[in-house]
């Protein structure tokens, strides 16, 4: 592709243009004015006979080469800006030998267009699916679940590794059991933790999927990570993670969400003894007490004690 010629030196200013009128109807310019303008563009030239005169051009010439000019260099600009995708695409020859490359992330404002770049990764995937979903369970629209379904019998039968870890509530949730106990029939591994965990979508160890950790008020927006040092870091985690989590084997959850210890502080703050109290009543530390109860709340996916008082009396109400 040739070089890219260069423009003039433009505007024209109001001296140039009334040095122009001067010389046009015969005169000499002012020996200081600086001349160099009006003779880049061809608007005048020097007069070879008479030292210190010019000699002026048609204006409407010099505007037709440089209109042809600059929409010469415009073709070859966009010839050029259409060849850029080209050279990013020699990325993938580069970053394999490099231990970093390509930008961090992408924020996605919603939770559609989270979806939709998962949807994205997941079509070109040829190895893995790690999920970890730490919220508690509910509801969902059978045509919502039937979705999920369908992409992970498909990601199945494209012979990828799926493994989904959940909270533990899971196990009390009759929609959710039938869907796991599905998806495990169909070749995905599916494991409860009864511990807090981040929720996050691993994708071939190149693609990362998390909550909106930078900007709170944004609960429903999220992040495509695809730095290479993330993402590594990240599959750690979830390695971890699952080495810690409960089976589902056979279709069916392991037993048992919460300990006994647990099951124990929990009837007694269902009696309305206070948090304080507890302590002493079974004999326990208040350190084991706390402890216990931020690992119950972890394990049914709850935020407060209250959200966790509530889903206690659903399951003892049974």
């Amino acid at each position: 592709m040739p070089h890219l010629p260069d423009l003039p030196d433009l505007p024209v200013t109001t001296t140039d243009r009334e040095t122009y009128r001067v010389i046009a109807a015969g005169g000499a310019p002012p020996a200081s004015q600086d001349m160099h303008r009006l003779l880049d563009l061809g608007l005048i030239t020097a007069d070879p006979y008479q030292p210190a005169r010019y000699i002026a051009h048609d204006p409407r010439a010099v505007a037709q080469r440089v209109l042809a000019d600059t929409q010469s260099t415009i073709a070859q600009a966009l010839q050029c800006m259409a060849e850029l995708p080209v050279i990013e695409g020699l990325a993938s020859d580069f970053d394999p030998h490099r231990w970093y490359g390509g930008p961090a992330s992408e924020w996605l404002p919603t939770r559609d267009e989270m979806n939709a770049r998962i949807g994205e990764a997941l079509r070109d995937a040829s190895s893995e699916m790690l999920t970890a979903q730490p919220g508690a369970p509910v509801d969902r629209d059978p045509a919502v679940q039937q979705m999920g379904m369908d992409r992970v019998l498909d990601l199945v039968d494209r012979g990828l590794s799926v493994k989904s870890i959940y909270t533990a509530a899971v196990q009390e949730h009759a929609q959710t059991r039938t869907h796991l106990a599905a998806i495990t029939e169909a070749g995905a591994e599916v494991a409860t933790l009864q511990e807090t965990f981040p929720r996050m979508v691993l994708i071939d160890r190149t693609h990362l999927f998390i909550d909106n950790h930078v900007m709170a008020a944004e609960r429903d927006s999220g992040w495509h990570v695809f730095d290479r040092a993330g993402v590594a870091w990240a599959h750690t985690i979830y390695q971890q993670l699952w080495a810690r989590a409960d089976r589902w084997q056979n279709g069916q959850a392991p037993d048992g969400v919460l300990t006994e210890r647990q099951k124990m502080i929990l009837r007694v703050l269902d009696e309305g003894e206070p948090q304080q109290r507890i302590a002493p009543r079974l004999s326990l530390s208040e350190r084991t007490v706390t402890k216990d109860i931020a690992a119950a709340r972890a394990a049914v996916g709850a935020k407060t004690v209250y959200q966790l008082m509530s889903w206690w009396g659903r399951q003892t109400a049974e």
